[in-house]
């Protein structure tokens, strides 16, 4: 009898551990980072963090685009509705080749954009819904009014995302995201000055295949507004790798503009070494991560900065 009860009580333990175990392995896996990035049109999140963008979601992390304007005028030879189509078609090539969650295209005509009450409520619900622990988006000092009215839309809503009866149909973040500025050249009123810097090339195929794909922009608007659509290939292969090279060119000059802070991270020898960077300042809205905070925002780190 008693070796009866034995086996019965083993079978109930046993039983139990087999419902307990996984839900306590389950509890204690981190949950993904959810991470939000705007830009004022459709290419300018792809080109500011479709790097690291790929890497986070490469890692199992929820990455969303959101392109505030659709682009309806970006182009020297078609606009309106067929303009804005070919480009939702182009970012949405960029969302399955770089493997992020979601990219989204709002209704607001390029070159129009303002920084209305309602646009700031529309941003903030896409936060609040997104529940986004890092939001990326420009800075306000730029050359586009587009540019510059994201980076303000994204800031007014920066503290109004915890406000609980602010857009009350969308629950509030609990925690206020890390908000996190875009690399760029410009001076005044002050220069951009990165907190951190990420080596991407190992991502490169991603997002230099992501830039190929925004045909209708570097292959066509921008070549032809600066002056050198004569020379982007017509063969395909061609053309590509002449998007590779002049995106890599760029993505070197961060990389070597801010050499120091890739050590800082990386250490000397492979920090020296990398050749194609994306960089992000923090922001002095939302909240501010301490720097073992911000390594585990961007996991892609080996070992601690010194």
């Amino acid at each position: 009898m008693k070796t009866q009860d034995s086996a019965r009580w083993a079978f109930i333990c046993l039983f139990l551990l087999g419902i307990i175990l996984p839900t306590c392995v389950e509890a204690q896996e981190p949950k993904p980072l959810r991470i939000i990035a705007f830009g004022g049109h459709p290419d300018d999140c792809e080109v500011r963090a479709a790097g690291v963008a790929s890497m986070w979601a490469a890692m199992g992390h929820k990455v969303k685009f959101v392109s505030v304007t659709n682009g309806d005028i970006g182009h020297y030879a078609m606009a309106g509705g067929p303009l804005a189509l070919t480009r939702k078609a182009e970012i949405e090539d960029c969302r399955d080749i770089l493997g992020i969650e979601e990219t989204v295209m709002l209704d607001n005509h390029d070159g129009e954009l303002m920084p209305t009450l309602e646009n700031r409520k529309i941003i903030a619900r896409l936060i609040r819904d997104w529940q986004a622990d890092i939001v990326l988006g420009p800075r306000s000092n730029d050359y586009h009014p587009d540019h510059r009215y994201t980076a303000i839309l994204v800031q007014d809503a920066a503290f109004m995302v915890t406000v609980p009866f602010f857009t009350p149909t969308v629950p509030r973040v609990e925690k206020n995201p890390v908000f996190l500025y875009y690399y760029d050249h410009f001076q005044r009123p002050y220069p951009f000055e990165p907190d951190i810097a990420v080596d991407i090339g190992p991502v490169g195929d991603q997002k230099y295949g992501c830039m190929a794909a925004l045909r209708s922009q570097f292959s066509d608007w921008n070549a032809w507004l600066a002056g050198y659509h004569d020379q982007v290939p017509q063969e395909e292969e061609a053309r590509k790798t002449w998007i590779r090279e002049h995106f890599q060119t760029r993505d070197a000059h961060v990389a070597d503009t801010y050499r120091d802070l890739l050590i800082q991270y990386y250490g000397e020898e492979r920090g020296n070494a990398i050749e194609f960077a994306e960089a992000f300042e923090i922001s002095e809205y939302g909240s501010q991560p301490t720097p073992e905070e911000l390594r585990a925002l961007f996991p892609f780190f080996d070992e601690p900065s010194e």
